[in-house]
């Protein structure tokens, strides 16, 4: 992933557009397809998304009936490339005792987890927030007895995207871990910043959220969106791109590339809680010296946990 951001970072000057496409057929009915046990209280868990006419893979810590539901979201590669939650952090050992389900969709590369205007010549259907917030939660409700209670958290990409789920979906959702996340989407830096994200992967974030100048962009900004994530339990974290606990020089890539994202990350990540203290809405924040690496947003699920378990009551 550390390489794919290097691309991300010169491509960011390109600006390489392409067409958008179509919509397709209407769809069916979402429904739970297959649950499969993977030992212990894990399962893999295919689901029917209605909204993307096609199924989805979770990798799912279940917690037991009347628990509430915590999202992991992957970052740009959907955890489709070898650096979803499941392989690079203790995600498994580290909620295996607690009291709360976690969820990781194992898809959704460069979809920035949101609904999608057009279909993609690459990624095809995108109805990622529509799937997160109206389909999934009742299934899991109806299939395992899951409490209503919520709360997500996205990485890189999907910091953006968990902020912007509670935004779309008011009171579904009451806390956010937004891990080493740029929360601005509309101004000039930052749509190139989305536009080159996507391109690495050949997608086209004009299917996304339409031209410079469509309204949508705006509306996926969670700095100009901020004052609707009041009465949300925050946590957002950081590094300043500096070698930090868990760097070191024997691996370069995360030193020079990792360093250069979160450098450009961490100004990113203090306009928006500058916007948030402007508004007297508290956040629990990690701002530190570190790298855009996995073993800092490991971290970030143990110190987040206080914040997200006191909101979910759990």
């Amino acid at each position: 992933m550390i390489r794919r951001t290097l691309l991300v970072l010169l491509a960011a000057l390109a600006g390489v557009l392409l067409p958008p496409a179509t919509a397709g057929a209407d769809p069916g009915p979402a429904r739970i397809l297959d649950v499969r046990p993977l030992g212990g209280r894990q399962l893999e868990v295919v689901v029917h998304s209605a909204a993307m006419d096609r199924p989805i893979t979770l990798w799912v810590s279940n917690a037991g009936a009347g628990t509430p539901v915590l999202y992991l979201l992957n970052a740009v590669d959907g955890g489709e490339d070898g650096g979803p939650w499941t392989r690079r952090t203790d995600v498994a050992e580290f909620y295996a005792d607690k009291p709360i389900t976690v969820v990781v969709p194992m898809g959704g590369r460069a979809s920035y987890y949101t609904d999608w205007q057009a279909d993609d010549p690459v990624l095809g259907r995108n109805r990622w927030s529509t799937f997160l917030g109206d389909e999934l939660p009742p299934l899991l409700q109806q299939r395992f007895g899951t409490a209503d209670r919520m709360a997500v958290a996205g990485v890189s990409m999907s910091a953006t995207s968990a902020l912007n789920l509670a935004i779309e979906h008011p009171g579904r959702f009451r806390a956010v871990g937004a891990f080493s996340g740029c929360p601005r989407t509309s101004d000039p830096a930052a749509r190139a910043m989305v536009y080159a994200q996507l391109g690495v992967f050949g997608a086209n974030a004009t299917n996304m959220w339409g031209g410079p100048a469509d309204p949508a962009w705006p509306a996926h900004d969670p700095t100009l969106n901020a004052d609707r994530l009041r009465g949300t339990a925050l946590y957002v974290s950081a590094g300043n791109g500096l070698p930090g606990r868990h760097d070191s020089l024997a691996e370069p890539d995360r030193a020079v590339v990792g360093g250069i994202m979160e450098s450009v990350i961490g100004p990113c990540t203090g306009s928006f809680l500058a916007r948030l203290a402007e508004l007297g809405i508290p956040a629990a924040t990690d701002l530190r010296a570190g790298t855009h690496a996995w073993p800092y947003w490991q971290d970030d699920l143990r110190n987040s946990w206080p914040v997200i378990a006191a909101a979910v009551g759990a």
